[in-house]
């Protein structure tokens, strides 16, 4: 039992940091985004004041880790249709338009940054891999790709 304030918490961060922060994310690839950002990139240490604050800082860190690999497995183990869905709806709810944050991903490539730090480099591969082709999917749908270029519907291989 937790004290905060006038009330007791009967939590542990995990379920603090789902109910009241990722639940509220829609897609996985949002959740993933969002835990990547909170990583602090020079300690490798997640950092979010209010967890810690609530809990402590090495039990936050704990629970926000654990939630990074979660969410990165989940994405891993969507199929490429669901990824593209998943992908569209992160990319519908940012403030930037989605041919731009495409065009400057795949130059900047900022996604590289999104696994946990746990990731085997096989999953690092087949993340990169999908993104990339899903980006592919998504430049061409906003007429920029080239002919010859990556379309849709997606096939596997052998298809």
């Amino acid at each position: 039992m937790i004290k905060v304030g006038n009330f007791e918490q009967d939590r542990r961060p995990a379920e603090d940091l789902w109910r009241r922060t990722l639940s509220m994310i829609h897609s996985v690839f949002g959740r993933m985004e969002y835990l990547a950002r909170i990583r602090n990139p020079h300690s490798g240490r997640y950092e979010h004041y209010g967890l810690a604050a609530v809990f402590s800082e090495v039990e936050a860190d704990r629970a926000m880790r654990e939630s990074h690999v979660q969410v990165f497995q989940e994405w891993l183990a969507l199929d490429l249709e669901r990824q593209k869905a998943d992908l569209d709806l992160f990319l519908a709810e940012q403030p930037t338009d989605r041919r731009t944050m495409v065009e400057t991903w795949r130059r900047l490539a900022p996604y590289r940054g999104l696994p946990p730090i746990s990731a085997s480099p096989p999953e690092i591969q087949l993340y990169l891999g999908d993104l990339e082709l899903l980006l592919d999917v998504i430049r061409n749908e906003c007429g920029d790709a080239a002919p010859g270029q990556t379309g849709w519907p997606l096939r596997s291989p052998g298809q």
